[in-house]
C-alpha cells in the first residue's frame, strides 16, 4: 500500500528577505518616492544656498529618476529598474512640459480678470487713451472673427481638394511635387506669408489695407495643416469601402463625395478646426497688412482693422499700467477664442466618429 509522500521542508516565511527581492514595489511607491524627492530638492537647495526653484525642481527630478533605479535595482531585478527609469523619465519629461502651460494660464487668467468684464468685450478703444481706465476688445474680436472665417473660407476648400487629389488619384511626379510644396509650405514663417500678400496684393495691384489682406496671408499658413490633417483622415478610410461601391458601378468621383468624404469627416473637420486654432493668434501679418485700428470697422475689404493679436501688442507697447491689464485681458480671451475652438473640434471628432454595433 503506498502511502503519499509528504513535503516536510520547512515554509519560507512571506516577509523574508529573498521574497522582498522577488516582489515587487508597492503602489504607492512612485508617489511616495517622488514626495520624498521633493523634500531632498528642496533640503538640498536651501543648504546649498540655491534661490532658483528651477533649481530645486531639477534637484528633484533628477533625485526622483536615480531613486526609482535604486529602489527597483534592489527589491525587483535590473530588468525591472530599467522599465522602471524609463517610466520615470517620461513621468518626469510630463510634468516638465505641464508646469510652465499651468503657470502661463495662472498668470493669464490671475492678471487678464482685472480688466475683463462686460463693458471690456462690448467697447471699442475710440477715444480711449493709454493711460484711461476702460475700453474694450470688440473691435478686435471683430477682426479676429471676421479674418479667420474669410482665412477659413479660403484655405479649407483648396486644401481638402489637394488632400483628395493627393490620395485618390495622385501619382508620379506631379503628386511628388504638391506634397514636396505642402511640407515647404508648413514650415513657412508668417512674417514671409505676409511679404508675399503684401507684394502682390497690396503693391503690385495696388489695394490698401484691409481684413482681406491679412486673410490671405493667414489662409497661406492655414492651408497646409489643412491638407496633412485632411490627407491622414482620407487614409484611415478603410478600401474595402471605395472598393464595395465601385463595385455597384458607381463613379470614383460620387465614391469620394458619398462614401470617403462622409466617413472621414468627423477627422476632416477636427483637422480645420485645428488649423484655425493655429492662425488664430498670429500677429505678423496684421501688423504688415492690416495695420491696426482702434476704432470698429465691419467691412474686412476696405481699410484699417484690428485683432486680438494685434491688440495685445499695441497695449503692452503703450507700457503703461491699465494698458498692461487691457494686454492681459486680451490674452484671456484669445485665450478662451482657441480653447472654444479646440473644444468644439473634439465635439465634433466625437460626434462624427463611426459607431461601431454592438
Amino acid at each position: 500500500m503506498s502511502h503519499a509522500i509528504q513535503d516536510k521542508r520547512p515554509a519560507t516565511p512571506r516577509n523574508s528577505a529573498s521574497t522582498l527581492t522577488r516582489g515587487g514595489l508597492p503602489r504607492w511607491a512612485p508617489a511616495g518616492i517622488a514626495a520624498l524627492s521633493v523634500a531632498l530638492g528642496i533640503g538640498i537647495g536651501i543648504a546649498a544656498d540655491l534661490h532658483s526653484r528651477v533649481q530645486w525642481g531639477l534637484l528633484a527630478a533628477l533625485l526622483f529618476v536615480a531613486i526609482t533605479y535604486g529602489a527597483s535595482a534592489v527589491i525587483e531585478n535590473r530588468r525591472q529598474a530599467k522599465d522602471r527609469i524609463a517610466t520615470s523619465v517620461v513621468w518626469v519629461c510630463f510634468v516638465l512640459a505641464v508646469i510652465p502651460l499651468l503657470s502661463l494660464i495662472w498668470t493669464t487668467v490671475s492678471r487678464g480678470v482685472k480688466a475683463l468684464d462686460g463693458d471690456f468685450l462690448t467697447h471699442s478703444m475710440g477715444g480711449v487713451t493709454t493711460t484711461d481706465t476702460g475700453g474694450g476688445v470688440y473691435h478686435a474680436l471683430l477682426g479676429t472673427l471676421e479674418q479667420v472665417g474669410l482665412a477659413t473660407l479660403i484655405a479649407a476648400p483648396i486644401g481638402l481638394l489637394t488632400a483628395v487629389y493627393l490620395v485618390e488619384y495622385g501619382k508620379g511626379a506631379l503628386a511628388k511635387a504638391v506634397t514636396f510644396f505642402v511640407d515647404v509650405m508648413t514650415g513657412i514663417p508668417s512674417i514671409v506669408a505676409g511679404l508675399f500678400i503684401l507684394t502682390t496684393w497690396n503693391l503690385m495691384l495696388g489695394f490698401g489695407p484691409s481684413g482681406f489682406a491679412g486673410a490671405l496671408a493667414l489662409s497661406i499658413l492655414m492651408m497646409p495643416v489643412v491638407v496633412r490633417s485632411t490627407e491622414e483622415m482620407l487614409k484611415l478610410v478603410p478600401n474595402e469601402l471605395r472598393e464595395a461601391s465601385l463595385a455597384l458601378g458607381v463613379p470614383k468621383w460620387r465614391t469620394i463625395l458619398k462614401v470617403v468624404l462622409p466617413t472621414a469627416i468627423g477627422g476632416i473637420s477636427t483637422g480645420v478646426m485645428l488649423a484655425v486654432a493655429r492662425i488664430a493668434g498670429e500677429t505678423a501679418p496684421i501688423m504688415l497688412l492690416v495695420f491696426g485700428s482702434q476704432l470698429i470697422n465691419n467691412n474686412p475689404f476696405e481699410g484699417a482693422q484690428s485683432s486680438l493679436p494685434y491688440y495685445i501688442w499695441e497695449q503692452y507697447k503703450a507700457g503703461t499700467t491699465q494698458s498692461y491689464d487691457r494686454a492681459w485681458a486680451g490674452a484671456l480671451v484669445l485665450i478662451a477664442f482657441v480653447m472654444i475652438l479646440n473644444l468644439v473640434a473634439r465635439g465634433i471628432a466625437r460626434w462624427k466618429a463611426p459607431k461601431t454595433g454592438r
